[in-house]
């Protein structure tokens, strides 16, 4: 049953980033633009130049805004990478041999040697 709700929850956390993919384009965009129009406000002297990268920075940031469902979608994609590696984690030490798997063995090395 664990197993059924944990591909379930993976399916349906796919299904969101999926979904979000448009969004987070969006958001990757409007967030260069507006580290760009900061870089270029700061660096420029010009009122006039200030002015309209300031525009511009305004109109990124509202294009970030818009695009706030991203979030999910990024969040999405976090925990199926998380819980990815936790899943490939618990595969790697399940292969890993017990201790007492070789306990006939040892036993017959022990017995060996009185």
């Amino acid at each position: 049953m664990k197993q059924f709700l944990l591909i379930t929850a993976a399916i349906v956390l796919a299904i969101i980033a999926l979904s979000s993919i448009g969004p987070m384009i969006g958001m990757a965009i409007s967030a260069l633009i507006v580290y760009y129009s900061l870089k270029k406000f700061t660096a420029t002297n010009s009122t006039g130049a200030k002015v309209c990268w300031a525009i511009l920075g305004l109109i990124g940031f509202s294009g970030l805004l818009a695009n706030l469902p991203a979030l999910a979608g990024i969040a999405a994609v976090y925990i199926l990478y998380t819980g990815y590696k936790h899943w490939k984690s618990d595969e790697m030490s399940s292969k890993q041999e017990d201790p007492f798997a070789g306990f006939d063995k040892e036993w017959k090395k022990l017995q060996g040697l009185k």
